[in-house]
C-alpha cells in the first residue's frame, strides 16, 4: 500500500485519521519524527507491516507524522532521510525553512562594542576571558 492510499485494516476504518493539530508546535514535530521513524515499514512474506504494531503499512501514526513533517515544510526526500537516519530523537529546526532553522532578524544583528567593527559571523571579545567556540546545534540528516 502506498503512503496517500486508502488504508483496509479494520481499526484504521472504525477510527479514521488522525487529526493534524491546528498551530503546529516544536513538539508536534518531535513527536511526528518519532512516528515516522518508529513506525517504519518491515517486510513480511504477506507484505510490508508496520515494525511497531504489526499493523498494515503505513500505520495510523506513521501517516500522521507524514503528513505533519509535510506540513512544517519538509519534502519526501528530507522526511525518508530522517527514517533511514534511524534515530526517533534527531532534532528538526523550528521553524523549519528549506535552508535552515529561521530566527528573528534581532537574533542576527550583533552589535559592534565601543566603536570597534566585528566582522558578520564572530563574536565580541570580552576583555580579559578567553572566547570558546559556540555549540552549535545538531545537525538533522541531509536527503542526499
Amino acid at each position: 500500500m502506498r503512503v496517500g492510499e486508502q488504508s483496509t485494516d479494520p481499526i484504521d476504518q472504525v477510527l479514521g485519521e488522525v487529526p493534524l493539530p491546528a498551530p503546529l508546535t516544536p513538539e508536534d514535530v518531535r513527536l511526528a519524527v518519532r512516528a515516522v521513524v518508529v513506525h517504519t515499514a518491515e517486510e513480511w512474506p504477506s507484505g510490508p507491516l508496520c515494525r511497531n504494531d504489526g499493523a498494515t503499512y503505513p500505520c495510523r501514526l506513521h501517516r500522521w507524522g507524514r503528513r505533519v513533517l509535510e506540513t512544517h515544510g519538509l519534502n519526501e526526500r528530507q522526511i525518508e532521510a530522517l527514517i533511514r537516519h534511524g534515530n526517533p530523537f534527531v532534532h528538526v529546526p523550528f521553524p523549519f525553512t528549506a535552508t535552515g532553522p529561521s530566527r528573528p532578524q534581532a537574533a542576527r544583528a550583533v552589535p559592534p562594542q565601543a566603536g570597534r567593527a566585528v566582522p558578520p559571523g564572530a563574536r565580541p571579545v570580552a576583555a580579559g576571558r578567553p572566547v570558546t567556540r559556540p555549540v552549535t546545534a545538531p545537525r538533522w540528516p541531509r536527503a542526499s
